[in-house]
């Protein structure tokens, strides 16, 4: 997996401060979701706490962090786009989606279909975690964004998400 590769913005220390310069901003705004985006991807988490003082908002060797406000600007944007969604009342705990909950739902359905795991049910952990999957992109995505995507599908009548015993699964159509 490799070490993540920091736009050099990120070494820019005004890069942590919100430009007033409208045009600026919008750059800025625009740098740090695909930011946000890209290192969510790369550490393939999607939960992003931004109350905490860590990666990708804080940058230790600079001594500089992006503001609380700045924080929640660029992930109210992101959510806006589809690309996230808050998982608290108080906007600190996020879902980050590298795709959005569609371009996922897409993306399990064509491997479904590809794979010819239609008309058989499977479970969500072999989604995930299964031989079956390795290699496919939403292999170790978080389960809880994966019940997300295929709510999704199920509503279109592509799959049908099912309990059983300690587990759950899904059979796609």
């Amino acid at each position: 997996m490799g070490a993540f590769q920091w736009p050099w913005e990120y070494s820019f220390p005004p890069f942590f401060t919100v430009q007033v310069h409208a045009k600026t901003k919008e750059q800025q705004l625009a740098t740090w979701k695909e930011l946000v985006l890209n290192y969510q991807k790369h550490e393939r988490q999607a939960l992003l706490n931004i109350a905490e003082d860590a990666p990708p908002f804080v940058n230790r060797e600079l001594a500089r962090k992006l503001s609380p406000e700045a924080r929640l600007w660029v992930m109210e944007e992101l959510a806006r786009t589809g690309h996230a969604a808050t998982a608290d009342k108080r906007k600190q705990q996020w879902e980050v989606y590298w795709h959005t909950l569609d371009e996922w739902s897409n993306i399990l359905y064509d491997w479904a279909v590809a794979s010819g795991t239609t008309n058989t049910v499977c479970t969500l952990y072999e989604l995930v975690a299964g031989d079956n999957t390795v290699g496919e992109e939403f292999h170790g995505l978080d389960e809880g964004v994966l019940r997300k995507a295929l709510k999704l599908l199920e509503g279109r009548g592509k799959c049908e998400l099912i309990a059983f015993d300690d587990n759950e699964g899904v059979k796609f159509f």
